[in-house]
């Protein structure tokens, strides 16, 4: 595993480590002030738990704002600070461009990306986190990436994750806009977003959206470290059943 792979799974980690509330809040929000407080681990700390492998982005106030997608079940996670948040997987698919920055692919490659619903569960600003990462079969990985997809317990064997990128590309059912809060962006309460993730390196242009996925595995939504599926709307299921 490369240097700089390492180095981004750490800044991830340190990232979503931070532990924060919402500085005062007033207007249209209405909630009243709210004490801020953080506690960051130092740049040469080792991360307390594994870090996520996707690198995080978010637009500036989350986007356009849209209906929700259809989604598969939602699937609940609490982080150890008590933050709450529900996935909803939407639609999986291939894009040769799938995110801005996106680099030029070598011919017969492809990037693979999957959409879902984040929300957050409670009634204060919460971290704006990720916590579903991109799995796809090893088969469809260029030969040349392949030390870079790393498989996780509870994901099927075959199955890996490369270096990805999550963005949220739009706001859901009137949410309002992400809150600033230094470094970070704070999730309103009760608000949702469609997220987009994307594999940072290309690959087969053979891949089948049904064989794409997204489980949620980091040590901060899972109690045991073990993956759990965010799964796809029953029309995907259905298909990569009869498949």
């Amino acid at each position: 595993m490369s240097n700089s792979y390492r180095s981004q799974r750490r800044r991830k980690q340190r990232n979503a480590g931070k532990v924060g509330l919402a500085g005062a809040l007033t207007g249209a929000l209405g909630i009243g002030a709210v004490v801020a407080g953080y506690v960051a681990l130092k740049p040469d700390a080792e991360p307390s738990s594994p870090p996520a492998i996707g690198a995080q982005e978010s637009t500036q106030g989350g986007g356009a704002v849209t209906d929700a997608p259809r989604t598969g079940p939602t699937l609940n996670v609490t982080t150890p600070e008590g933050y709450g948040y529900g996935l909803g997987a939407a639609r999986a698919g291939t894009d040769d461009s799938p995110l801005p920055g996106s680099t030029p692919l070598p011919k017969g490659t492809t990037y693979a990306y999957a959409e879902y619903v984040l929300t957050n569960t409670q009634q204060r600003p919460i971290l704006l986190d990720f916590p579903a990462d991109l799995f796809l079969p090893l088969k469809y990985v260029p030969s040349s990436a392949r030390k870079r997809c790393m498989p996780q317990p509870g994901v099927p064997e075959d199955m890996c994750t490369l270096p990805n990128r999550s963005r949220i590309t739009a706001r859901l059912n009137g949410s309002p806009g992400l809150i600033a809060d230094g470094a970070d962006k704070l999730m309103p309460p009760g608000s949702s977003y469609l997220v987009r993730i994307a594999t940072e390196l290309p690959v087969s242009a053979r891949i089948d959206p049904a064989d794409i996925r997204l489980y949620v595995w980091n040590a901060r939504f899972t109690s045991d470290r073990k993956g759990i599926e965010v799964q796809m709307p029953e029309r995907d299921s259905e298909s990569r059943a009869g498949r």
